[in-house]
């Protein structure tokens, strides 16, 4: 495994947000376009279609990547990332949540 200088680490601003949209992707099997609130409204481009329901989604605070460098999937532009972890044994996606209550934009430490 590859180690990472704690400046570098640093560098990574990640925030709790709250899932307010879950929307489909016009021909895209594994994608969902996501509204989170960080403090501020951003679009997130998600391949969690085949672990989540939208209808699930909505309200989860969750932890997510919000200064990384947009990119565009499928047309759309994310502006950041959800954190998930994914099973060793199952293979099953699993999002990071938030335990408890914590205003949408809060920093993770």
């Amino acid at each position: 495994m590859e180690t990472l200088k704690f400046s570098e680490f640093m560098k990574l601003d990640l925030r709790v947000g709250k899932i307010k949209e879950c929307e489909d992707i016009e021909g895209a099997d594994k994608l969902y376009r996501i509204t989170v609130d960080i403090g501020e409204e951003r679009v997130i481009v998600a391949g969690i279609k085949p672990y989540y329901r939208k209808e699930d989604l909505i309200g989860k605070n969750i932890v997510v990547v919000a200064n990384l460098e947009p990119r565009k999937l499928r047309g759309i532009t994310s502006y950041g990332m959800l954190l998930a972890a994914q099973d060793r044994s199952t293979g099953n996606v699993v999002l990071l949540t938030v335990e408890k209550e914590v205003e949408a934009g809060s920093k993770v430490l």
